[in-house]
């Protein structure tokens, strides 16, 4: 498939007071068009910073990129110029944040707010009475009576919020759209319209799609490939079936399994992962997952582990060091940490 946005060794720093959290460390990504490519990972792993680097929107004077590349295109988006990122926000590249609540402008009607979008990427020249035509389409498309247009956002509900939301983020018909768990402050009705109408509408458009969720029940429905993150790192990739089935696996990824319900077994007690997530302001000589692992070694205190491929899909665990054959993009990896320890 034709690969338009491709993230290397992408790192990501936020400067607080005395001390440095490192939000991404070194992260691999490929989007390919047209595909749903699904992130997933606990609270903190770094999943909306690694969307908000995308777009240039991390804190100002906090956040930082540290290194690696962000190619959408052609063109490596770590070293755009703020004009050229504004005019690329929206129009190529869009974002759904992740609370609908917030991300509306409570003194504007939710006409202005789909109309500034077109107004701002007005490529095709379009007249005031084209633009409100188009407005009465979107909303329309998202499933919303176009009268209500002129009404503001308090008018509305949860569900008519994230709508809202999709359609400015849909106004100008990206190619790629960063969706940051879009269905978390629904109701489990609602949620599900919004991913059948998000998955129509990128049929229907041809939009590539990174879904951020904590939801593995979201990622089987809606996504073609997933991605684990865990720390800031890529930790597994592969397709919907592969990360599904009973294959290997990443130790973090099968302890995201054991803590679903399975209905179909009778089990007492679910199965959750011991201890917490590593400490963001340390960086670590061996694999973060170590103080977690029921399968650790002493090498996963020493070393970080390179990723592997096993059975199709890519993981990042020392356990496979041996099956696995590495893959290009974390021989890079690799080699980047020897040199810098």
């Amino acid at each position: 498939m034709d690969k338009f946005l491709s993230i290397e060794n992408l790192s990501v720093t936020y400067a607080a007071d005395d001390e440095t959290v490192y939000a991404v460390d070194g992260l691999n990504l490929e989007i390919s068009r047209g595909e749903t490519l699904g992130l997933v990972g606990e609270t903190g792993a770094g999943k909306t910073t690694t969307a908000l680097a995308i777009l240039r929107l991390l804190p100002e004077r906090v956040g930082k990129i540290t290194g690696g590349s962000i190619i959408f295109q052609d063109s490596d988006l770590v070293q755009a110029t703020e004009p050229q990122m504004r005019m690329l926000r929206g129009e190529s590249i869009s974002m759904i944040f992740q609370d609908p609540m917030t991300s509306l402008n409570p003194v504007l009607t939710v006409g202005d707010q789909i109309a500034e979008v077109l107004q701002m990427h007005n490529k095709d020249k379009l007249s005031h009475e084209q633009i409100w035509a188009r407005v009465d389409e979107i909303l329309s498309l998202v499933g919303l009576p176009p009268e209500r247009k002129d009404e503001y956002p308090h008018q509305f509900s949860g569900g008519m919020k994230q709508r809202i939301v999709i359609a400015i983020a849909l106004a100008c018909q990206p190619q790629l759209l960063l969706a940051d768990e879009p269905t978390t402050a629904l109701d489990v009705t609602i949620q599900a319209q919004v991913l059948a109408m998000m998955k129509d509408l990128q049929a229907r458009l041809g939009t590539a799609m990174l879904l951020i969720t904590h939801d593995l029940g979201v990622v089987a429905q809606t996504c073609d490939r997933v991605a684990i993150m865990y720390a800031g790192e890529i930790i597994e990739i592969g397709t919907v079936e592969q990360v599904f089935d009973d294959g290997a696996h990443h130790p973090y990824t099968i302890g995201l399994f054991g803590s679903i319900p399975n209905l179909k077994k009778s089990t007492r007690r679910l199965s959750p992962i011991d201890g917490l997530m590593p400490d963001p302001t340390v960086v670590y000589t061996g694999c973060k997952f170590t103080d977690r692992c029921p399968w650790r070694e002493a090498v996963c205190e020493e070393k970080k582990p390179l990723s592997y491929n096993v059975e199709g899909r890519v993981i990042k665990c020392h356990r496979y060091a041996e099956s696995g054959s590495v893959t290009m993009a974390l021989k890079r990896e690799g080699a980047v940490h020897d040199a810098a320890h």
